[in-house]
């Protein structure tokens, strides 16, 4: 976004659906690319035990400043000829309130890694989308996505208050971090990173990222851009019809007869009051088309964020058999996408769409082991010893009530941290031969793909995507 004002942002999405191809391929006609920042030190670990068959994790780490920490990450996890079949991968350290340096080590790495590669080739800009519900990854995370240059991170699923001073205190090299919830806890506790202490003589200056905070609510825009030290550069005012993560209906929540969450009038965000605050935004859900991006632009917009044309490009990260199934469903027209208000241990809504083989069939949500091997959606709680403990809903009931959890919490949770990562191919093998299934996450408004479909039969690339959407 150095010097000019996109009209289209490509949304952050999955843990690798937005994969650095993807991004590298929108900066390249002028758009913002975008990343997604979700599970990169787990993406980059799985890459690098599979082979790094094309070398590109491997290219991204020799330009890496401090080669030291490097050659740690490749004697941990690089297999030269891959993993045997059937062989699990390594695990890789579970965020933490206290993480490990190698911890932090492999996250700073892993987004380093794929922010280098998508800024590769061209003079565009690149993005990385976080989400807020992943406070404890996210200082060394983005630590990682600015050494590498990053232009704007964006980030939602929830109130990114911190993120302005988080980017300022990195770009000054200082120590920085962000405030986290311990559930139980009278105070709250902090997640930093240091990167002096990190990189020593091999930290460089660090440039500051724009950020856009992802709000669903004219008032949350509002709050944070009433003071210097929240205020973003921007904001991408989100529909309830995006993918991924929605906000939660206002009020008390209400299920229609189809068992979806019902969006009223106070869920509409006035444009005109956001459009006052003085600072750019974008609209997204719903506006990925030609007509939508003209309306977003005659409402005051800078243009529309759209992430389900991208998510279906070519140059995503989908696995090309999921990538032929919601295509196949869109052509046919049985493509079915539901607001899923338990899947997400996070608690929000969550969109999923109904695909064969994945999470989304009960049958295969059933016959699914429940484990937490992962832990990126993990909160931390106050045991009764006074020590800190983590918890997911989506980890198997016992524990989890053991935890001192809800039960009632866990009916209905998916484990979207391993189904995310079998979405673009790094799903776990465990030691009995399981394999994780996926979870697909689209929007709800399919009219943009139905009709780019029917300009391009055997699929479109994320160039033909921008085109289409400008009118071209």
């Amino acid at each position: 976004m150095p010097g000019t004002t996109p009209s289209i942002i490509q949304g952050g999405m999955g843990v690798g659906v937005s994969s650095w191809q993807l991004a590298r391929a929108v900066a390249r006609t002028g758009q913002l690319g975008v990343v997604s920042g979700t599970a990169l030190d787990a993406v980059l670990a799985r890459r690098l035990q599979d082979g790094d068959p094309d070398h590109h994790a491997r290219r991204a780490l020799a330009d890496f400043p401090d080669q030291t920490m490097v050659a740690r990450a490749l004697d941990r996890y690089f297999l030269p000829e891959g993993r045997e079949p059937g062989r699990p991968y390594r695990p890789t350290p579970k965020p933490a309130l206290k993480p490990s340096r190698h911890a932090q080590e492999l996250t700073v790495l892993g987004n380093y890694v794929e922010v280098w590669l998508a800024k590769q080739g061209h003079d565009g800009s690149v993005g990385i989308n976080f989400l807020e519900k992943i406070q404890l990854a996210t200082p060394a995370a983005a630590l990682g996505a600015m050494l590498a240059g990053v232009d704007v991170v964006l980030m939602g699923a929830g109130v990114p208050r911190e993120i302005p001073q988080l980017l300022t205190d990195l770009a000054a090299g200082s120590v920085a971090g962000v405030g986290v919830d311990v559930h139980g806890a009278e105070e709250r506790s902090r997640i930093e990173v240091d990167p002096v202490h990190l990189l020593g003589a091999h930290l460089p200056p660090l440039r500051r990222p724009r950020f856009l905070a992802i709000v669903s609510a004219t008032v949350l825009a509002a709050y944070l851009a009433r003071d210097e030290s929240t205020r973003p550069d921007g904001f991408v005012i989100e529909g309830p019809v995006a993918g991924g993560h929605n906000a939660p209906p206002r009020g008390t929540l209400v299920l229609g007869d189809d068992g979806e969450p019902v969006y009223g009038a106070r869920d509409a965000v006035d444009l005109d009051k956001v459009a006052a605050l003085g600072l750019p935004f974008w609209l997204a859900g719903g506006h990925g088309t030609p007509e939508g991006l003209a309306a977003a632009r005659s409402a005051g917009a800078a243009g529309v964020q759209v992430g389900t044309l991208f998510a279906l490009a070519a140059e995503s990260g989908l696995r090309p058999e999921l990538l032929d199934q919601v295509r196949t469903g869109l052509g046919s027209d049985s493509l079915r996408v539901r607001t899923d208000v338990r899947s997400s241990p996070t608690g929000f809504p969550f969109k999923v769409a109904r695909l064969d083989g994945t999470l989304s069939e009960p049958e295969v949500y059933t016959e699914r082991e429940r484990l937490c091997d992962l832990g990126y959606l993990r909160t931390p709680y106050l045991t009764a010893a006074g020590r800190v403990g983590y918890r997911c809903p989506g980890e198997p009931v016992a524990a989890y009530q053991r935890k001192g959890g809800d039960v009632a919490d866990t009916v209905g949770r998916m484990c979207l941290c391993n189904a995310l990562t079998a979405d673009v191919g790094l799903g776990q093998t465990r030691p009995d031969g399981y394999q994780e299934p996926g979870l697909v996450t689209l929007g709800t408004d399919l009219d943009g793909p139905r009709r780019l479909l029917e300009r391009h039969p055997d699929g479109w690339t994320a160039a033909e995507a921008v085109a289409w959407i400008e009118g071209r």
